[in-house]
Formats: structure tokens, sequence, C-alpha cells
């Protein structure tokens, strides 16, 4: 994970709290008296896969990811006056690159080229809880946490594997995140920028079929688990 992500992420949500908590005018003052609320969020993620290798094998991985974004809308329904079940459906996408290393022989030229471009556009539907303190003039924190079902579009599952030079996933998968957060209360609406990380529970491999290489499939069998995790920064209006 890009240790930058992480710092600018928290450097945006002290900087808008400090600005916001000087505000002497209390904004939206019933607002969290409301059952249930709506809103939409933006964003961005960095993505990458955790991994493990099956014991004995020569290959390692060397995994690249680029900056992602992601989008959706949000159902917020008032459980408690410091607690709030939301359901957030979104689209999240990014691309992470996974180049083939032979560790005994570096030299070794892997069948259709050592390097895959893996492309995940996911429908990411999470349910989650969100837990706040109370408010404090025009901000209030809070931690989050919950789980998600996520639908790749781009996973390929069931098109060529990697004798045709594709690297495939599976299309459904399960996800957990967990975050912190700052309420913001602003004249009109509600802004909240949290950090989060997100994390597939399954291995999302998708092993190459039998006999593609006339043998074992050198790109999927030294991987024993491959799975996204990822950082997300998540600006939402309510």
């Amino acid at each position: 994970m890009s240790k930058k992500f992480i710092i600018f992420g928290f450097f945006l949500l002290i900087s808008i709290a400090f600005f916001a908590q000087r505000e002497k005018v209390e904004y939206l003052p019933t607002f969290d008296q409301r059952k249930i609320h709506y809103g939409f969020y933006l964003g961005l993620n960095q993505n990458d896969f955790k991994y493990s290798l099956n014991n004995g094998t020569e290959t390692t991985l060397d995994i690249k990811s680029t900056m992602g974004f992601n989008v959706g809308l949000i159902a917020d329904l008032r459980l408690h006056k410091n607690v709030n079940l939301r359901l957030e459906p979104g689209l999240m996408t990014n691309t992470k690159e996974i180049t083939y290393i032979n560790k005994t022989d570096p030299t070794y030229s892997f069948p259709n080229g050592d390097t895959r471009e893996v492309n995940s556009t996911y429908l990411h539907i999470p349910l989650i809880f969100k837990f706040s303190t109370d408010r404090y003039k025009n901000i209030r924190p809070y931690v989050l946490g919950g789980v998600s079902y996520d639908y790749n579009f781009s996973s390929n599952e069931q098109g060529n594997d990697n004798s045709g030079g594709q690297f495939r996933t599976k299309t459904s998968n399960y996800m957990y995140e967990v975050g912190v957060g700052i309420d913001i209360y602003l004249y009109y609406f509600k802004f909240s920028p949290s950090i989060r990380g997100v994390f597939a529970l399954p291995s999302e491999l998708k092993e190459d079929n039998a006999g593609s290489f006339g043998g074992t499939s050198p790109y999927t069998s030294p991987i024993n688990y491959l799975a996204t995790r990822g950082l997300f920064l998540t600006l939402s209006f309510e």
C-alpha cells in the first residue's frame, strides 16, 4: 500500500475537521434526528493483491497497482443516536499488474509472457455499521466496519485463460472493510470524508483450464491464495 495515499488521507481528514470546528454557527442541528436519509459518494482507491504461494514453487510475483475510483449511493438508517446502519452500493474500478519471476532462473521465459494486466470493475454492495461520537460544534468523528458482496464485471471467469494471455479471477466474492472518518456539517448538506481498508475474504484466483499447457500451468499452479486488498479515500455527501 502507498504510504503517500495514507498520509494524504489523514491529512485531509484533520485539515477539514480543524477548519470546520472554527465555525461559530451550528449547521443542520436536527440532521441526525432523521430515521432515514440518503446521499452519494465519490472517491479514490489503491488496490493490490495479497497472495501466498505453494510450498516448493520456483515462481514469485511482483504486483503493481494503479489509482482507481469509486462512486455510489448511500442509504442510512438511524438505529441509535450513535449507531447507524448503511447500505452503500456503487462501482469501484482499478488495475493491477502481475509480473512473474522465476527465483532460480531469472532468465526463464514464461510461455505467453511474464506480465499480466488485471483490470477489475466491481459492483460493490457493502452493509456497514457506523459508530459515531457525540457531535461537537460542526464535526462528528466516527469509525465504521462491515462486509460486502462484490461482482467483478471484468473477471473473465468463463473466458480464455493464460494460454491466451488472460489472467482470470472469480466473478463473485466477499470483502470486509473498516475505516475512520469525520462528519462535517455544512450549510446545505453533511460532508463526510473517510479513509477505509478493504479486504477480500476468499481467494479470487480462477485456475487455468486443465490441459491448457499440456500439464501444470506456470501461471496459476504456483499460487495458493490471491485476494484483493486496498485503501479507499471516500468523500460522502448527505
